[in-house]
């Protein structure tokens, strides 16, 4: 439920996206706090990057809103601004979803901006499309408008040659799917998500992926993929720490 997405403008990067893909947030966020002082990108990319880790980690709250409110003091065009909104959302999604404070609206209106101010053919729509789906099925409990969110935010990831965000949009899409019994659409969907983490060396997203696929495979598979999930989350050192009741006897 908590797996998630990060924007491009880090994917890119190719130092930032190493360390990142291993569960390393900070020493990324460090590697872009040199060009934070008058960049709106690096400063929206450090940001995102930050609140990613509180996603995975639980902890670092603070730290990414200060980053949040540099990359909204920076932000000079309705792009920019309306992707600092995005990821404002976003924060304020997390802060609810993990009983952190309940910011619920904070999110929903946040997400409203953002798509009042990107273009209907911007890049970071596809992204918003999927947060806003994020809402809709964990706090909205709306499971059709998380469908319409995910469908969108997918054909949107397709067509802008997003290949990471289509990771986590199978994934939720198949997650639904597998709510209503569909399991072979559900086990397509965790496949495709699964193979594009690995393909990309998204390491910490695997376990994630790995679990969720062997919810709707049989048990000898089941068993398999489990025992490389325990792997990994081992080798990470515990990461994403919400995972930790599956690997708990």
């Amino acid at each position: 439920m908590a797996d998630t997405a990060l924007s491009e403008s880090v994917v890119g990067v190719p130092d930032v996206w190493r360390l990142r893909a291993r569960g390393c947030w900070a020493e990324g966020a460090a590697l872009l706090a040199p060009f934070c002082d008058d960049d709106a990108r690096a400063a929206l990319s450090r940001a995102e990057l930050l609140v990613e880790g509180c996603f995975y980690q639980l902890a670092g709250w603070a730290e990414a809103e200060d980053a949040l409110r540099t990359a909204e003091a920076l932000a000079g065009t309705d792009e920019e601004r309306g992707a600092a909104a995005s990821e404002r959302g976003y924060l304020a999604y997390g802060a609810t979803l993990f009983s952190v404070r309940d910011r619920a609206d904070e999110a929903r209106s946040a997400f409203g901006r953002s798509a009042a101010l990107l273009s209907p053919g911007s890049p970071a729509r596809p992204l918003l499309d999927f947060r806003r789906g994020l809402v809709a099925e964990n706090i909205a409990a709306n499971p059709a408008a998380a469908r319409a969110a995910y469908r969108r935010a997918h054909a949107g990831a397709v067509a802008h040659g997003d290949t990471f965000l289509t990771s986590f949009t199978w994934r939720h899409l198949a997650g639904l799917a597998a709510a209503e019994g569909e399991l072979a659409e559900a086990r397509h969907g965790f496949a495709e998500s699964l193979r594009i983490r690995v393909s990309l060396g998204h390491l910490v997203g695997v376990a994630p992926a790995l679990l969720a696929l062997a919810d709707v495979e049989s048990e000898e598979t089941a068993e398999r993929l489990h025992a490389e999930a325990t792997r990994l989350y081992a080798l990470l050192n515990g990461v994403p720490v919400w995972l930790a009741a599956e690997f708990t006897d």
